[in-house]
């Protein structure tokens, strides 16, 4: 099913594509592009081309400058980030008299794009001594799971994220009937039994269909019609807007629709389901929300959000957009992420390559970072593009003090050290206490493979924590040396190490862009063969390390670690 989301990202596509061929946009080259971060419509080719088609041919019939005009809503910007962490104030509001919501759809797990979202409205609340509500927007049972609404509660808990209360949008679809009926009785909508082709080309020429001349009777009939008889596709209840607006959002959009699948809570009890737009709007207003704060995405949707509301006289909260956030070759769409799942790409929800919060956990992402992150990119409504190791950098700052140094070597190379005056050494834990480890030495060792195959005759390293060598031999099993002092000297270049008689084989997974230049990156997830010390077996899982000259790895399990950031 093409959503709104895919929509505004074809056409994202075609406009870049018709400013850079003087105006006209090319279906085949928008089609491909857009095929390349949505695999799942290769099965699915022609529902793909038709939509395409059609936004192409609306974005060649607009002039050059209407155009130009377009493009500046996707905008995006690029290292934002600001000292500042503060979120601007809110005009007109009496303290403790804030009252938002965060209201995510269960079809999916939450990604960093959701975390903005509930960030924002968690600084307001606090900032304001306010309330703020978890809706599950829960009205498309076809893609709707129930291990959704349990994984949403847990992220955001992670998030350390409370809420003053919990429901789903589910809960109110009786009172949502009422006041759909109340917009018949009003003639503010109406049941539309044409075909969706025609709808949507009546939508697209500006065109008004016979079911808008329905009388208030012939309505409700249709209407009651649609809970048994119609089948789904059949009928739909579309409000009565404007055919001939430049919106094309408030070309009679749909209200109400037939849906037969099985909702995670409701079961089969109800088929008549809210679109988004009339759930949104009519929940903000019965919940009391007096700030809705959501990403620009739905900007255009305002003014039916409003519509709706004075159609039927309820109270309007204050809508606030934000700027979507995208991370660099990391996909912030559940679209795009499922779609890589599903063509097997990569292993769930949980891969660390992702931008899921599940992701950033395994990952080592810590949540404070990612508050933090969200804040220093300021309140904006022009897109970011953030690299990756901006976060990165927060998350360094905050993890490095409880991050426990070891050693590790890629590629392990033996060398032999000769006239080692002692058998046990203590090395450091943290660079910022005395909390030391004691490991007991060989005079077998093994080296990087990098560092070793530099080494020379008569050569100087020194081996941290035990002191300067000199290489006497090289041979190609082992390189044989010498202890020579414990004398600091900077010109000699120091390197990690791990002692034969104490070595823990390790798998280390590195996470890479998924996409780069829009295509999939084979090469996004790297394992590696190292060793490292036993010491790692003593840490808990989910635990911070840093391997010396190497990065930052959380703890998977005892035979695996993740790659975090250097």
């Amino acid at each position: 099913m093409i959503d709104d989301e895919l929509r505004e990202n074809i056409k994202k596509i075609a406009l870049q594509n018709a400013i850079k061929y003087n105006g006209k946009a090319s279906s085949k080259i928008v089609l491909t592009r857009t095929l390349a971060t949505n695999l799942e419509f290769k099965n699915k080719i022609n529902e793909l081309r038709t939509e395409v088609d059609k936004i192409v041919r609306e974005i060649n019939n607009i002039t050059r400058n209407e155009q130009n005009a377009e493009i500046q809503k996707y905008r995006i910007v690029t290292n934002v980030i600001k000292s500042n962490t503060k979120l601007p104030p809110l005009k007109n509001l009496i303290h403790g008299k804030l009252k938002t919501r965060f209201s995510p759809e269960p079809n999916g797990y939450l990604h960093i794009g959701h975390a903005k979202a509930a960030i924002i409205n968690d600084e307001y609340t606090s900032m304001y001594n306010g309330e703020i509500i978890l809706r599950i927007d829960d009205t498309n049972p076809i893609n709707e799971k129930l291990e959704y609404y349990n994984a949403i509660e847990e992220d955001l808990k992670w998030l350390n994220i409370e809420f003053n209360n919990v429901k789903n949008s589910s809960d109110d679809i009786e009172l949502m009937y009422e006041r759909c009926k109340q917009l018949i009785r009003s003639d503010a909508a109406y049941v539309c039994t044409c075909q969706r082709e025609i709808i949507q080309t009546n939508r697209y020429k500006k065109k008004s269909c016979g079911c808008r001349t329905n009388t208030e009777e012939q309505n409700y009939k249709k209407w009651n019609f649609m809970f048994n008889k119609y089948k789904t596709g059949e009928a739909i209840i579309r409000f009565r807007g404007d055919m001939e607006s430049n919106n094309t959002v408030m070309r009679d959009p749909v209200l109400f629709r037939i849906s037969d699948g099985y909702h995670p809570i409701l079961k089969t009890k109800y088929r008549v389901w809210p679109s988004y737009d009339f759930a949104v709007a009519i929940e903000d207003s019965l919940d009391g929300i007096t700030h809705a704060f959501r990403s620009k995405e739905y900007e255009l949707r305002n003014e039916l959000y409003y519509k709706i509301l004075n159609s039927l006289k309820m109270r309007k909260p204050e809508i606030l957009e934000f700027s979507r956030l995208e991370l660099k070759g990391i996909p912030v769409s559940k679209r795009k992420i499922k779609s890589l799942i599903e063509s097997k790409k990569i292993s769930g929800y949980d891969d660390p390559r992702l931008s899921t919060l599940r992701s950033m956990k395994r990952r080592g992402i810590v949540p404070i970072s990612i508050r933090k992150f969200i804040l220093s990119l300021g309140f904006t409504k022009s897109n970011t593009l953030a690299p990756f190791d901006v976060l990165e950098s927060i998350n360094r700052k905050i993890i490095d003090p409880n991050s426990i140094r070891l050693h590790m070597v890629k590629k392990p190379k033996k060398i032999n050290i000769i006239k080692i005056p002692f058998k046990k050494i203590h090395l450091h834990n943290y660079p910022s206490t005395n909390k030391k480890r004691l490991v007991t030495i060989h005079e077998n060792f093994y080296l990087e493979y990098e560092d070793a195959i530099k080494l020379k005759i008569n050569s100087k390293i020194r081996l941290i924590g035990i002191g300067n060598i000199n290489i006497i031999k090289i041979e190609s099993d082992c390189i044989y040396s010498e202890f020579i002092d414990d004398v600091l000297d900077n010109s000699i270049k120091k390197i990690q190490w791990v002692s034969e008689n104490a070595i823990h084989k390790l798998k280390i997974t590195i996470p890479k862009e998924i996409f780069i230049n829009d295509k999939f990156n084979e090469d996004s997830l790297v394992e590696i063969s190292s060793y490292t010390e036993t010491h790692y077996l003593k840490l808990n899982k989910n635990d911070m390390i840093q391997f010396v000259r190497f990065g930052y790895c959380r703890k998977d399990s005892d035979e695996h670690a993740i790659y975090c950031h250097k």
